[in-house]
């Protein structure tokens, strides 16, 4: 329910939530679309959901879903291929927007952002109209609506905007949240998850508002500074400040889902081949290198992984894949493969001088010729032989992108 509220606020923050992002921008540009059960694969042969619509939730449909189930759900669902280019476009035409509100913003994911809108209140007025003025500035810039929160942190903020959807604005004014938040369970709040939630629990916590019988030397602890920080979010008074430039990465990788039970071991090797080209391609646009890898695939039983390392921190894709197929040889016995992951876990800045036993030289001089082809004609123009076996699914944006930064990427589903 919002409500007028003082002029001047000590902090506000607005977060904007994208309804159905990928399914909204199907119904926008296809009318005959709208108001229908739509589910987004990736390609015409993807057979797992990245996204649906409102009208598809409603039958339970989720991300995640494999279209098979999704179908037996609602026989009238309409599969569209993924448009991975123009969903970054909308999301970047939105983000550029949204700073002629404030130009202190955080683009949290391809579909959500931070505003901390609080030295903008002389200039526009109560954060209740900076809302609607972000609501307005990504219709007219993407002709799409969106769910804003409103509070005085950001993770009331961001709990606020999931309140009403789709098309929803909601205010909790920072003197409200703790007595809003009081009665939710700590799993509704961002960053809460199963495992912090079991922990609480067993120290008699499962609403927000038990949080603050836990003294919080408790959560510091187990958590260290994140600890400190659940123990406040849980009252309304999270901490944590915007972070406008994207982090250095923690890691770096690409994941495929594939067709389910593969068996094949060619099309896997060619799989993780491409895999291992995308983490070295995208190293090296970074200027990074990376020496310790997690490789894995998915069977039907769970995940098989281990890590492998380099001799020396590297980048060229065929060292890589090389380590791919020495995990696979090791640990795969033939199971049914549903999907495969590389990933680069210690990227950092490539040295200035190169490895006395590193792969540099002609190694090096190729993959910069094809890094430059590349990036001019299209992704893998030119590519290793073996990945004329590679899926023709098409790459879908990951649901970590952003229009600046490390994590510009689009990515395998």
């Amino acid at each position: 329910m919002m409500q007028l509220c003082p002029v001047y606020w000590p902090r506000a923050i607005i977060h904007v939530d994208m309804n159905a992002f990928f399914a909204s921008i199907e119904q926008r540009d296809f009318p005959e679309l709208r108001g229908r059960p739509v589910v987004i694969t990736n390609g015409e042969q993807g057979t797992c959901i990245i996204t649906c619509s409102y009208e598809a939730r409603a039958f339970g449909i989720h991300t995640g879903m494999r279209l098979r189930e999704a179908r037996r759900r609602c026989h009238d669902l309409v599969r569209r291929p993924a448009r991975p280019a123009v969903y970054a476009r909308v999301s970047t035409a939105i983000m550029r927007a949204l700073e002629c509100v404030s130009p202190d913003i955080e683009v949290f994911s391809v579909d959500e952002a931070f505003l901390d809108v609080t030295r903008c209140q002389r200039l526009h007025g109560t954060p209740l109209r900076m809302a609607r003025m972000v609501k307005r500035q990504v219709y007219e810039a993407s002709g799409l609506l969106c769910s804003v929160g409103v509070s005085g942190d950001k993770t009331t903020a961001k709990f606020a905007a999931k309140l009403e959807k789709p098309d929803g604005l909601t205010v909790i004014p920072p003197w409200e949240a703790r007595e809003r938040l009081a009665g939710e369970p700590v799993t509704a709040l961002c960053g809460i998850a199963d495992g912090i939630a079991a922990f609480l629990a067993e120290h008699g916590v499962r609403r927000c508002g038990e949080v603050g019988r836990l003294p919080v030397s408790v959560l510091a602890r187990r958590f260290g500074n994140l600890g400190r920080r659940i123990w406040l979010m849980c009252q309304g008074e999270d901490p944590e400040g915007l972070h406008p430039q994207a982090p250095p990465p923690k890691s770096v990788g690409h994941g495929k889902v594939t067709p389910p039970d593969t068996r094949d071991r060619r099309l896997i090797l060619a799989w993780l081949r491409h895999m291992s080209e995308k983490v070295g391609a995208r190293l090296r646009r970074h200027g990074l290198a990376a020496q310790v890898f997690h490789v894995g695939v998915r069977t039907s039983a769970g995940w098989i992984a281990r890590k492998a390392r380099l001799p020396v921190p590297g980048n060229h894709g065929g060292d890589i894949y090389r380590l791919a197929r020495g995990v696979l040889d090791a640990l795969w016995r033939g199971e049914g493969i549903g999907q495969v992951q590389v990933t680069a876990l210690d990227p950092r800045p490539v040295a200035q001088q190169c490895e006395l036993f590193g792969a540099g030289g002609t190694a090096g001089e190729v993959d910069a010729a094809m890094d430059r082809v590349n990036r001019r004609f299209g992704d893998l123009t030119l590519a290793p032989a073996r990945l004329l076996q590679r899926s023709c699914m098409p790459d879908v944006i990951a649901p970590a992108w952003k229009p600046d930064g490390l994590r510009q990427t689009i990515d395998e589903r």
